[in-house]
């Protein structure tokens, strides 16, 4: 645990320099698109919060690889490089495409193969796991994906303030303990430092925005996560390969669920962002705290009010992953039951028939003032 709080005040102090100094850097660092479809801040917040968190990971990484003679936490270092850096020159430039940033966290995902030997070696469908027992072409093509695909969906889930963030600190912790109680230490210790440094970072991201993950944070995240995973499964026979996808279902779910409805539904290009995700959803149905209100602390609490709903969303799966983490068809019927609450959830909130002990209402004073007025009560100094 010495690797999460290192990494957690390390990571939380270069943010506070972040946030501290953002006067110095601000024109190239902010995100000052206050308009775009996607975007729910009213006035420009740093975006290069992978920043913090590459200074969180790296400090622990370097202690623990000195103290315990381990040089694959400084592969891990390397696995991560190519994804972070087309992540922070995007948030800095906002000139890189997202077909070359996509070729970037594939190419994590190739060196962790060849560095790390972390590729999926088993799936737990026979099938499927012919093919892969050998570790050929297609157990390292299949990990490509599987890293990037996790990769991109830690940055899609990236919507709200903590959202992201939250959720993998969680993913990380999960996999952490699981890591611990199989006695992979090495493991067990590199999702724990991944775990505080974005602790480290949400002191400064959650409730209120002052650093924002970026791109560069989220690909840093989710490659990490993503090499976690094929790696504890690889390395762990009586791991079932169904636990890392249970435990990153929601974000892994958004991606392809999205895919499904930019192309199937709105016939449009699957990389065309829209603000017609759950998380949007929620915002829009749900956290309805002064709607319609254009004071910035009320959009603010709004927006964090989003977070705590997909939490809860994210713990339907991370829950049973942790209770059946060995038994594969307890948790494909979990993964199954997850998919089925998910779209259900998604249904209600877009036809407008959100449950009302969901909604968390509160009206702006505008609206309060309107129905004092139009009440039928008689004043009350004529009682």
């Amino acid at each position: 645990m010495n690797a999460f709080f290192l990494a957690a005040v390390v990571s939380g102090f270069v943010a506070w320099l972040i946030v501290r100094f953002d006067h110095l850097h601000s024109h190239l660092s902010a995100d000052h698109d206050l308009t775009g479809v996607q975007k729910f801040h009213d006035v420009p917040v740093p975006r290069i919060g992978g920043v913090a968190l590459l200074a969180g990971l790296s400090s622990a990484f370097v202690v623990l690889g000195l103290s315990l003679d381990e040089t694959r936490y400084f592969w891990l270092l390397l696995v991560a490089a190519p994804a972070f850096f087309g992540g922070i020159v995007e948030d800095l430039t906002k000139t890189v495409s997202a077909r070359s940033r996509l070729i970037l966290t594939l190419l994590s995902a190739a060196v962790g193969h060849f560095l790390l030997d972390a590729t999926l070696v088993r799936l737990d469908v026979p099938w499927l796991d012919m093919w892969l027992v050998s570790g050929g072409t297609f157990a390292l093509v299949l990990t490509m994906v599987a890293v990037a695909g996790v990769t991109n969906a830690i940055n899609l889930i990236d919507g709200y303030n903590g959202l992201a963030s939250s959720v993998s600190c969680g993913a990380a912790l999960v996999m952490g303990v699981m890591a611990a109680l199989l006695g992979d230490v090495w493991l067990a210790s590199i999702a724990f430092a991944l775990a505080g440094a974005l602790l480290g970072f949400l002191m400064w991201n959650y409730p209120y925005g002052k650093l924002f993950l970026g791109d560069g944070g989220a690909y840093l995240t989710g490659v990490m996560l993503a090499e976690v995973a094929v790696l504890l499964v690889s390395h762990h026979a009586e791991v079932s390969a169904w636990f890392p996808l249970l435990v990153l279902l929601y974000p892994v779910f958004e991606t392809l669920f999205t895919i499904y409805r930019r192309l199937r539904l709105h016939q449009r290009s699957p990389g065309q962002p829209d603000a017609c995700h759950l998380h949007h959803l929620v915002y829009l149905r749900l956290a309805r705290w002064h709607v319609g209100s254009r004071v910035p602390r009320d959009r603010l609490l709004r927006n964090a009010l989003t977070t705590p709903y997909l939490l809860v969303l994210w713990g339907c799966s991370a829950v049973p992953a942790l209770l059946w983490w060995n038994n594969t068809p307890l948790l494909l019927f979990s993964a199954g039951l997850f998919a089925v609450t998910y779209v259900w959830l998604y249904q209600q909130l877009s036809h407008f028939r959100a449950p009302r002990w969901l909604i968390i209402y509160r009206p702006t004073p505008a609206v309060l003032a309107t129905s004092t007025r139009t009440s039928t009560m008689p004043p009350a100094d004529s009682v």
